[in-house]
């Protein structure tokens, strides 16, 4: 559909907003008792908002889909684990070089609500405060030998359970998904 046709289709009925235009400022959000226009908020839980948190957990947790699976999904089927076989994380070779890391170590993400487990990856384009992991792993690879991993306790590999579900944006209700804190060291088990 080129691009003038699919504007159009909105030009007689407008959008579902007040003014049945694209609004920039939402007088909705006013109505509400929020900004109108788009601004930056620091997060709830972040090394300024939370410098107590930040003392013990200084490193800020974020992550990234993973493009061989589908969210949670298909780390069963084993063209793809072949690729994946491991929960990875990536944190900058400076912040693991304090740490004592190296490539591939096992390693636990520790925040305040849980501890994950995986594997250290180095990347340098990361900044050096901010730990990349992935989410999703559960599901085993019996053809390939792999595990799954609980979602709870020692082994565990569940991103979720590392944040903060009370902690949600007052706008959105979404959770900090991407603006935790956490430290990682290597596992000792």
């Amino acid at each position: 559909m080129p691009i003038e046709v699919g504007y159009r289709r909105y030009a007689t009925k407008g959008f579902a907003t007040p003014s049945r235009r694209v609004e920039i400022y939402a007088a909705q959000f006013v109505d509400h008792g929020y900004a109108p226009l788009p601004d930056y908020v620091e997060p709830a839980v972040s090394p300024v908002s939370r410098p107590d948190l930040a003392a013990r957990y200084p490193l800020v947790l974020t992550s990234a889909k993973v493009v061989q699976f589908c969210h949670s999904q298909h780390r069963n089927v084993p063209r793809l684990r072949r690729h994946s076989p491991d929960p990875i994380v990536e944190l900058h070779p400076s912040a693991a070089q304090a740490r004592g890391i190296a490539a591939d170590d096992w390693v636990m993400v520790e925040t305040p609500h849980a501890t994950m487990r995986a594997r250290a990856h180095l990347n340098p384009a990361l900044a050096t405060d901010v730990l990349a992991a992935q989410f999703g792993w559960w599901q085993g690879c019996d053809p390939l030998g792999l595990p799954g991993y609980d979602a709870e306790g020692k082994g565990a590999a569940n991103y979720n359970n590392l944040i903060d579900a009370t902690v949600g944006d007052p706008i959105s209700g979404t959770m900090a998904l991407r603006s935790s804190l956490c430290e990682v060291r290597q596992a000792t088990e």
